[in-house]
């Protein structure tokens, strides 16, 4: 098993993220936007990097924020302190709305409200997006029969299905519940060996467990790796477990995707504290 540290490749855009923005950073300056939108929770790794994004590319970005209680707690939230500390304003809503953030009306809303944007729909997946996340894979890559990754919006695990040859496997590890994300997988991917894990979530995202923690920091310490808790450490967790249940053929050649998060750890081990649980070492 190889990892490849996607994590490394920006020191702030990290990951997939990076891999997003790429493509639709170039359009939006293309058709003339001054400012971005885009949608994201508490912890999100997307509204961090659209935030650092905007600010080095000259562009106004507005968060929308899952959750209106968040606004009173945002010295409470590493994440969105840093994305305040981009300059990027942060709109606060209920959950009831955040529901419809997909909707013409709810668009049209927030455009009487903040003028014209370059809308990036949450966890950044659109067509730009997977075609930076074919990117991923280059050279030695082509080699491996596996490649796993997590899966959050659909859009990365969408980029490596293109890029991937016909003999390699794709193994999709969702950190949410639901079958919902096949669908959503099946709107950008143009082939069809790979399969989603979803025996990994630890509940839902954003749901952590003490046994995931463990994990987290026994692999830091073994490996020098650091995991971020909502999507690459569960992922490991279950490549891991597979791996000892015989999932795998014994010589097979895995090839992990690191996509990031790591940003998220401190707002994490925050939650952590206030619930007096064991925290992820960093």
């Amino acid at each position: 098993m190889a990892i490849k540290r996607e994590d490394l490749i920006h020191p702030f855009i990290s990951g997939n993220k990076y891999r997003k923005l790429k493509y639709n950073i170039e359009e939006a300056k293309r058709i003339g936007a001054t400012s971005l939108l885009t949608f994201g929770g508490a912890f999100s790794n997307h509204i961090a990097a659209v935030a650092y994004a905007g600010k080095v590319n000259g562009f106004k970005t507005i968060g929308v924020i899952r959750g209106e209680e968040l606004g009173l707690n945002q010295e409470l939230n590493p994440t969105l302190q840093y994305a305040k500390i981009c300059g990027m304003h942060l709109e606060f809503i209920t959950r009831a709305s955040y529901r419809k953030k997909t909707s013409k009306d709810f668009i049209g809303e927030l455009k009487d409200r903040f003028g014209d944007f370059y809308l990036l729909p949450e966890g950044g997946t659109n067509n730009l997006a997977v075609k930076g996340c074919e990117e991923i894979l280059q050279g030695d890559d082509f080699n491996f029969d596996y490649i796993c990754c997590a899966v959050g919006t659909g859009g990365t695990i969408s980029g490596i299905i293109n890029a991937s040859q016909r003999h390699q496997k794709i193994l999709g590890f969702p950190a949410l519940k639901g079958d919902f994300l096949q669908q959503d997988i099946r709107k950008f991917a143009n082939q069809d060996h790979w399969d989603l894990i979803t025996d990994y979530h630890f509940g839902g995202y954003g749901k952590i467990k003490p046994e995931l923690i463990t994990f987290i920091n026994r692999f830091k310490r073994v490996y020098n790796i650091p995991l971020d808790p909502i999507y690459t450490g569960k992922m490991l967790f279950g490549v891991f477990d597979l791996i000892e249940k015989g999932f795998f053929s014994k010589d097979s050649k895995l090839l992990v995707i690191h996509t990031g998060g790591l940003q998220g750890i401190a707002g994490v081990n925050a939650m952590l504290k206030r619930k007096n649980q064991p925290l992820i070492e960093v």
